[in-house]
């Protein structure tokens, strides 16, 4: 059936205006004004923005960590993610313990199948490339239309790869048209600065942020940055916290380096001294790398503004705080790191950036929604409001203040990091390919009914372009 959305003011990462838009099937098959309705459902905007769906470059669902596995899987986060705003999710495959890099995106897919509410990709997480992976690798990638590679410099246990391969992922996304996401922290000095703080007794949350100092993400960052260019590749960081992180990415843009970063909406809005809550309450926002002092929130939106950071990501990586969280009670490095994010990120950003100046309309559509398509192989299908595109849509009612709580959010978790956190807009419907994913704020949807998404390989023509102009 036909659908039609008028009167409301539609938003994209270049132009702000009034239009109707016609959806028929999937995608938007014509915008103008004053369109006949000729049998289509008729939504009403009015007093609302359009913005295309969000596209969040970064979750974690049903993943395995740290000995216990995050509490939202693909059914309950990607619905928590349309009630957000968000109508794309590019989820982490990690290869850990699998034979081959197939089995690892298999196992990824049988954890969505049938249970996404929303489209979907999945960026694949390397922590060796020795010749086997190499050689299946290019393999991989063409067959899945996975277009991003992550690599963690962190997580010794878990995920830590050395120089070498960090360097010979660049290479080889270079040569596959890939984009390679990297963690940037020094995750070797970080363990020796957490086997000294528990050898001295300290085990308390406070002590996950002070043994992962901002020197340690930017010393990373900057590592990355080099090793990037002289394999003439291409570097997205992800989860960018700091100063020390930001200057190194501007350095090297305006250098002309092909060097892109994310932030999370936590880091916008929370800081440190929130793992100094009494009774353990500190744990439910151990997650890495950590939060930092609060004078890195303004660095961090002025980078947004300015375009050296160029996407929001969330990092949705949920662990209950009853059960899960207190594994780490008598030893900090034992708490799951991660928290719930993917429900809030576009209305924190809109509340946060817009309302209160930080940034104007189109550079939040563009950070949000537009940004992230482009560079993971997705635009114009996604990311934006255009004839041809998929009919993803958010209709936001700009004017609602409401206060973020565990009491009323849609995550599988039992306390929200922004508890009590007033906010200024709220998405009220959602379409997802031109289907009600959230109609009138209630779901109607359908676990399944999302979409995996062959991306098309990295390309940084348009976005090299704004290079000088960003920094």
């Amino acid at each position: 059936m036909k659908k039609l959305v008028k009167n409301g003011i539609i938003v994209t990462a270049a132009d702000t205006y009034e239009a109707d838009i016609l959806i028929e099937g999937e995608k938007i098959a014509e915008i103008g004004l004053n369109l006949p309705a000729n049998g289509a459902e008729v939504i009403d905007a009015k007093g609302a923005y359009i913005f295309p769906g969000g596209v969040d470059p970064h979750t974690h669902l049903d993943m395995p960590f740290n000995n216990t596995v995050t509490d939202d899987d693909w059914e309950t986060g990607t619905i928590a993610a349309a009630f957000g705003g968000t109508t794309t999710i590019l989820d982490f495959c990690l290869t850990t313990g699998d034979r081959t890099l197939k089995e690892a995106v298999q196992r990824w897919h049988g954890k969505a199948n049938g249970k996404a509410a929303i489209d979907y990709g999945f960026h694949l997480m390397l922590a060796n490339m020795d010749d086997k992976v190499m050689a299946e690798l290019p393999l991989v990638l063409e067959e899945e239309g996975i277009t991003s590679l992550k690599v963690f410099m962190a997580y010794a246990k878990e995920f830590q790869a050395d120089d070498r391969t960090l360097f010979r992922a660049f290479k080889a996304a270079k040569e596959a048209g890939a984009l390679v996401m990297v963690h940037c922290e020094n995750g070797s000095v970080i363990d020796e600065l957490v086997t000294r703080a528990l050898a001295g007794g300290h085990t308390e949350p406070i002590y996950h942020a002070l043994t992962r100092p901002p020197e340690a993400e930017g010393e990373a960052t900057h590592r990355a940055i080099e090793l990037a260019h002289m394999a003439d590749s291409q570097l997205y960081v992800v989860h960018v916290t700091c100063a020390e992180a930001v200057r190194q990415i501007a350095e090297a843009r305006s250098k002309g380096y092909k060097v892109w970063g994310e932030t999370c909406p936590q880091y916008l809005v929370l800081d440190q001294s929130y793992l100094e809550k009494p009774n353990f309450e500190g744990a439910k926002y151990v997650w890495s790398p950590p939060l930092r002092e609060k004078a890195n929130q303004k660095v961090l939106f002025n980078a947004l503004k300015a375009g050296i950071l160029q996407t929001l990501g969330s990092d949705q990586c949920s662990f209950n705080f009853n059960g899960k969280k207190q594994l780490g009670r008598n030893d900090f490095s034992k708490i799951p790191n991660g928290g719930p994010f993917i429900e809030d990120r576009f209305s924190i950003l809109y509340s946060e950036g817009v309302q209160k100046g930080n940034l104007n309309l189109n550079q939040f559509v563009d950070i949000v929604s537009t940004q992230p398509a482009k560079l993971f192989g997705l635009f114009p299908q996604k990311g934006t409001i255009a004839v041809g595109a998929d009919a993803d849509l958010v209709i936001f009612d700009p004017e609602v203040k409401r206060v973020i709580s565990a009491k009323t959010h849609h995550m599988n978790v039992d306390y929200s990091a922004f508890e009590g956190m007033e906010i200024t807009g709220e998405p009220i419907s959602v379409l997802c390919r031109g289907n009600f994913v959230i109609k009138e704020k209630q779901f109607a949807g359908k676990p399944g009914s999302g979409k995996y998404l062959k991306r098309k390989k990295f390309n940084d023509g348009s976005l090299q372009a704004q290079t000088t102009a960003a920094v």
